[in-house]
């Protein structure tokens, strides 16, 4: 049969038809939906083994930080998910890392150029402002309007707002992904947050020591309630729980690794993605028995420890998924795409 003779499978959705045909678009999975309580569910279903209970437990009676390696899909990120949500500590403040991340990009960002803006705008309307009014006007300080308002223009970051001082003496949640990309720097540079639990923000430093300027309001990551900052330091009184993860592909100063937890997540066996599958799916209990699924698992496994490809978990999820759709996984081009090897290039 050509190409051109066979028949569309009935899960296709876009068919290149070139016209417009209304759509009945499926839910997505529950992994790639985006509400508030898909974000909720992602701590609900992770099942940590032992070792991930000792060493967390650990990190929090040490208040030391947790750094978790192991391939991707092993479930690094979602252990911060977990313990947020079975503890009740509030948003897990996410920070991704990239060759160009600084220390600076996790504490806080100050925009300058927006500051200038609007002070043009007000020197603006000062040249246009009513004579008394000018008056007036120019009675203030040099800058004091500007001095005033520069909580406006800095907002903390993930790293910045876990170190915020808060009511409770429970602490935040920080999860600091893939620092194994970082610049070779910025271990290092945590060393003194680790430790001390504060810094410092110079363009508040700056400011007089006298009022209204010793205490700044400022924005923060993850939250629409804003937070004041004294003098321009901000000091943890509790420290965070903070989740670094890691692939692996480099090896860390031994500085940084004194202050750390290491803790290293061996990817799952047979009845574990099993277990995996049913949880994310909301299957019942002997809803992956059949053989469809335990063929996946078992195609699943042995590409990843016998031909030594590296995949993760939810490829695994994904044509669990498909097969629950209906759709065949027979065709040899999307059984490949779907469980293709990571470490491709």
């Amino acid at each position: 049969m050509s190409e051109v003779d066979r028949q569309d499978p009935a899960w296709w959705i876009f068919r290149g038809q070139g016209r417009a045909d209304p759509i009945d678009l499926p839910s997505p999975p529950p992994w790639r939906r985006f509400d508030a309580e898909a974000r909720k569910r992602r701590g609900q279903v992770y099942r940590p083994g032992r070792q991930e209970k000792m060493m967390v437990n650990a990190a929090l009676l040490l208040r030391r930080p947790l750094l978790v390696t192991g391939r991707p899909g092993t479930g690094k990120s979602s252990l911060a998910y977990a313990v947020a949500e079975e503890l009740g500590l509030g948003l897990v403040l996410h920070w991704p890392i990239t060759t160009r991340t600084t220390l600076t990009d996790g504490l806080y960002h100050y925009d300058p150029i927006a500051r200038l803006h609007d002070a043009s705008l007000v020197r603006s309307r000062q040249q246009d402002a009513q004579p008394g009014e000018e008056e007036r006007q120019q009675d203030a300080q040099p800058g004091e309007e500007e001095a005033e308002d520069i909580g406006r223009y800095v907002r903390l970051g993930p790293l910045g707002t876990a170190l915020l001082p808060q009511d409770t003496s429970l602490p935040r949640v920080l999860l600091i992904d893939e620092i194994d990309k970082s610049d070779i720097d910025l271990p290092n540079d945590l060393l003194h947050l680790f430790e001390e639990g504060e810094f410092e923000i110079p363009e508040l430093r700056r400011l007089p020591d006298k009022e209204p300027y010793r205490r700044v309001e400022l924005l923060v990551h993850g939250s629409e309630e804003p937070a004041i900052v004294e003098r321009g330091r901000v000091r943890a009184d509790t420290f965070p729980f903070v989740i670094m993860t890691s692939n692996g592909e480099r090896e860390f100063p031994p500085a940084f690794m004194r202050r750390c937890l290491p803790l290293n997540i061996l990817p799952p066996g047979r009845a574990e993605l099993a277990e995996i599958v049913r949880r994310h799916l909301k299957l019942a209990e002997n809803a992956v028995e059949g053989e469809g699924v335990q063929q996946l698992i078992r195609e699943f496994v042995d590409l990843r420890d016998q031909h030594g490809d590296l995949l993760a978990t939810d490829q695994l999820l994904n044509a669990v998924y498909m097969l629950f759709e209906h759709v065949d996984l027979n065709e040899k081009e999307l059984r490949q795409a779907l469980f293709h090897s990571l470490g491709d290039s």
